[in-house]
């Protein structure tokens, strides 16, 4: 395929590249979109929770450019995300059984995407490394934060309204 050289008919300068790097690129750029729809589908009663992904939500773009680019994500970020997990721990308390069924009204399936989202910003960089790019460590550290962050945070969207957690049990994995 070769790409116009009619700027309006180009959606992203790399986007005809085959290296892994622009994929990732493209996993982020929607990963971004997902923590804007949740932080949209927020409502105005969930005050930290819209904070936090008005938080993220820039960061997410951060991660898009810091293989290309700038590293832009730094440890401080990730420690941002511990401390707001922290924080859903708390409110959580101990839980009973470590996977559920992803379910909830909004903002919680959006949180889900979200999530979902930042794995497979992970699974993109792993691609890009085994093509021989460098991947800063606290790239793939914080993305895993997120996604458990995104996670406590649907548990406590679901705990503040009385949703009872569908717990699941894999018949595959066991457990301990």
């Amino acid at each position: 395929m070769k790409p116009s050289k009619v700027l309006d008919e180009i959606c992203y300068p790399f986007i005809h590249e085959t290296a892994c790097l622009c994929d990732f690129e493209v996993v982020t750029d929607e990963w971004c979109t997902q923590l804007g729809m949740a932080l949209s589908a927020t409502p105005a009663e969930l005050v930290d929770i819209a904070a936090d992904l008005d938080h993220l939500q820039p960061l997410a773009f951060h991660v898009n450019g810091s293989i290309r680019g700038k590293l832009a994500v730094e440890e401080a970020d990730v420690q941002w995300v511990l401390e707001r997990m922290a924080h859903y721990r708390q409110e959580l308390g101990p839980r009973e059984h470590a996977f559920v069924l992803p379910r909830g009204t909004a903002p919680v399936p959006q949180l889900h995407q979200a999530r979902s989202g930042a794995k497979k910003a992970i699974r993109a960089m792993v691609r890009v490394e085994q093509e021989g790019r460098e991947v800063a460590a606290v790239l793939p550290r914080f993305c895993n934060a997120v996604c458990n962050l995104l996670f406590l945070m649907t548990l406590a969207v679901n705990l503040r309204r009385g949703v009872q957690e569908v717990a699941f049990v894999s018949k595959s994995y066991k457990v301990h």
